[in-house]
């Protein structure tokens, strides 16, 4: 139980990692509280408290703050994925992207770091994408960008109050990573090949990702502050070279 006592907002709670992450922090003690657009979710366990919420919303996020009182956990978790290069993507793209994934780190963020305690930590959900730029992900790539030099600057500007730090999570076995495979021509064989690239041999899990932002929530991660941790199989760690062909 690293987490008895202690209170953990998850945003975009409702399914893929932050669902997962839901459910490791109330296994390890921790009252949680989650929010995401719409109504809650139907199978959500009855002692999660849900708000709905957009967070590129600045006055629904100060205000979610101030019903909350604060928290000792923060995991800014909620995401948007366009599939598009920069000459093709849109304005409304540009709104969903970084309203979401820049703009609404960023207020949350902001509303909290005032309301929470001495030995807090906020948890970013950065990507590999922000250090390595996926094919026709332009927006996506440049918002997981400016996740990780945010969680750089909260944790310099907010110790040692508050640990900041950013899980980059590789290839998950989500909606966003079938969205991905789509734009191949060949869906099955890209597949294929970028499981070759993973030096375990699968796609990560939700629960892989959880059972990092666990231990940067507690205070076995007291001396943690202002890092990238990759999660991703070994996926970057290797050469350009197939390794499935040697």
């Amino acid at each position: 139980m690293r987490l008895a006592g202690k209170r953990a907002l998850v945003t975009g709670g409702r399914q893929g990692i932050g669902r997962g992450i839901v459910e490791a922090f109330r296994r390890e003690g921790a009252a949680v509280t989650t929010c995401g657009r719409g109504p809650r979710p139907d199978n959500l366990p009855d002692d999660v408290i849900w708000y709905p919420l957009d967070v590129a919303d600045a006055d629904a996020v100060e205000k979610l703050a101030s019903a909350t009182d604060g928290t000792d956990i923060l995991v800014n978790n909620a995401g948007v994925q366009v599939e598009n290069t920069v000459a093709n993507s849109t304005d409304a793209d540009w709104e969903a992207v970084i309203g979401t994934n820049c703009r609404g780190v960023f207020n949350l963020c902001r509303a909290y770091v005032p309301r929470m305690p001495e030995g807090s930590s906020i948890i970013n959900i950065g990507s590999i994408s922000g250090r390595v730029a996926d094919p026709s992900m332009a927006l996506y790539n440049a918002s997981k960008a400016f996740v990780h030099g945010l969680t750089r600057s909260i944790a310099v500007d907010h110790g040692p109050k508050i640990r900041c730090n950013a899980i980059c999570p590789g290839w998950i076995e989500t909606g966003m990573l079938d969205a991905g495979f789509e734009l191949a021509s060949d869906p099955a064989a890209a597949r294929e090949d970028a499981l070759a690239r993973h030096a375990v041999r699968r796609f990560g899990r939700p629960e892989d990702i959880a059972s990092m932002a666990v231990w940067l929530a507690s205070d076995e991660a007291a001396f943690a502050t202002g890092q990238l941790f990759t999660v991703d199989g070994g996926m970057t760690a290797a050469s350009p070279l197939n390794p499935g062909l040697f």
